[in-house]
């Protein structure tokens, strides 16, 4: 057995030097070292001998299976040094890479967060499995008040809740920091809504709350003109209409005016105005759930579906778009 691998290894260098290119390599590789290659017979044929035998052959079939794995590894090396020196021709035209992009959503967060961050808010985050007094009792929804009714809830259980508004943000926030405070908190939320043209039972929402010793409706109005303004990039006036949120008191729902049209168009329904907030000042009962001196401090807080305000921006009639993930309605934007 040690002649017919010592002539195994003459014939393989024989073959060895003919070869000038990869494919030639390929096959020899696997003529000598393949699963079914010569060398994969010799241990078999290992396996038989005797005992005292197997040292010594066992040593020649490994020196002539690493010699022959060398051998390939430098030609092939060589060989495809070779290739890459090729002469390029940088006139040629490139290839277009195609580019990825921010979803519109993400999008529309960011930009959010730019604006408020300009106006000296911090950006803020909480948990999304909210326990029944976070997302409801602190924010002054009593147990089996009918206010909870106006969000139909997913339960995890008998305590906690998968949460309904990021307004619970607020009270976990409000319970660490003292006044004076500026925070806005985004992300998803969750209601047993069902899912059509402008209803979700997962959606994105945004929050914001700022609290000092002397915060009135006319700060909130300013500071709401100001963001919406700057999201969508023209002159925005803002109407506020007597509403009811259990949190704020007095509340309200915000319109603004149509950014598209100026007379009336099927976005605004004719009207020139979209209600797109909730808002209002806060309610001393949440000041006194967080241990903050009503009588001394006051505040506003304010929310809305961060999809909403990428709908209206960018005139999308059906929510459903957003999360159809069609690159065809995605490359929009």
């Amino acid at each position: 057995m040690e002649k017919e691998l010592e002539s195994l290894s003459i014939n393989f260098d024989k073959e060895y030097e003919g070869c000038s290119g990869l494919k030639e390599l390929e096959a020899l590789r696997i003529k000598y070292i393949g699963k079914k290659g010569y060398l994969s017979s010799f241990y078999e044929k290992f396996g038989k001998l005797p005992k005292d035998e197997r040292p010594k052959i066992g040593q020649i079939l490994n020196k002539v299976k690493n010699k022959i794995e060398t051998q390939l590894s430098e030609k092939v090396e060589t060989l495809s040094g070779g290739a890459s020196s090729e002469i390029v021709d940088f006139t040629m035209p490139g290839f277009r890479i195609p580019a990825g992009k921010y979803h519109l959503i993400t999008q529309t967060i960011d930009r959010v967060k730019d604006i408020f961050r300009g106006l000296n808010f911090d950006i803020v985050e909480g948990p999304e499995i909210e326990t029944d007094y976070y997302n409801f009792e602190a924010l002054n929804f009593p147990k089996h008040h009918p206010a909870r009714d106006m969000q139909d809830t997913f339960h995890v259980d008998s305590n906690h809740v998968l949460r309904t508004h990021t307004s619970p943000v607020q009270i976990r926030t409000m319970e660490k920091i003292k006044p004076p405070l500026n925070i806005i908190s985004i992300g998803k939320c969750y209601r047993n809504d069902p899912l059509d043209a402008s209803h979700l039972p997962v959606f994105q929402q945004v929050e914001g709350l700022m609290v000092d010793s002397d915060i009135n409706f006319g700060d909130l109005k300013g500071v709401l003109k100001i963001f919406f303004s700057e999201f969508f990039q023209k002159e925005t006036n803002i109407r506020l209409n007597p509403s009811f949120f259990p949190f704020t008191e007095p509340s309200a729902e915000v319109s603004v005016t149509c950014p598209i049209c100026t007379n009336g168009c099927p976005l605004c329904k004719k009207s020139g105005w979209i209600e797109i907030f909730g808002a209002g000042m806060v309610d001393p009962n949440v000041f006194k759930n967080v241990n903050y001196d009503a009588e001394k401090w006051t505040g506003f807080a304010f929310g809305g579906g961060i999809e909403r305000l990428a709908l209206i921006k960018h005139s999308i009639n059906d929510i459903r778009f957003l999360y159809e993930n069609d690159i065809r309605f995605l490359n929009q934007f």
